[in-house]
């Protein structure tokens, strides 16, 4: 399982991608689970994050979900519509 940091916002947004895509590369199993339960301040570029992580996934092979996504961050999701590209564990 992979894990959203604490804060993600623009600043860490490239680190945060780099090391979360070494984590999907190294992920052994079909499905790759990205919790967010830790995710406490974030802007626009976590959903950023997550759907270029999400297309990692699909270029592995790998079926891509996520877990414990703050209510904040999926309503922001919803705004944008794509909601629907993350999907639940």
């Amino acid at each position: 399982m992979l894990s959203l940091p604490v804060t993600l916002t623009q600043a860490q947004a490239t680190a945060c991608l780099d090391q979360l895509t070494t984590g999907v590369r190294q992920e052994a199993t079909a499905q790759v689970v990205v919790d967010g339960a830790q995710l406490r301040s974030f802007d626009s570029s976590a959903l950023a994050v997550l759907l270029e992580l999400r297309r990692e996934c699909a270029r592995a092979g790998k079926h891509f979900v996520v877990q414990g996504l703050p209510q904040r961050l999926r309503d922001l999701a919803a705004l944008y519509g794509i909601e629907r590209l993350l999907p639940s564990a």
